[in-house]
C-alpha cells in the first residue's frame, strides 16, 4: 500500500505513513458509505439502460406505423 500523501510504501493495515507521518486509515464507516454509493450508482446506471431500451423500442413501434 502506499500514502496517498507522499507515495511512500507503507505496511499493509497501517494506520499512520512511517515517512510522512501522516494518517492514513480509512474509517469503516466511509467504506461502508463508498460501497453502498457505488451500489446505486449501478442500479442508476441499470435503470438508465432499462428506460433508454424502452424509449427506443416505443420509437421503432411508433414509425412503423
Amino acid at each position: 500500500m502506499k500514502c496517498p500523501y507522499c507515495q511512500a510504501g507503507t505496511g499493509e493495515g497501517a494506520l499512520v505513513c512511517a515517512s510522512c507521518g501522516r494518517d492514513i486509515a480509512v474509517p469503516a464507516t466511509l467504506i461502508a458509505e463508498r460501497d453502498d454509493l457505488l451500489r446505486k450508482r449501478q442500479e442508476l446506471r441499470d435503470e438508465l439502460k432499462r428506460a433508454r431500451d424502452e424509449a427506443e423500442a416505443f420509437m421503432r413501434r411508433r414509425h412503423s406505423r
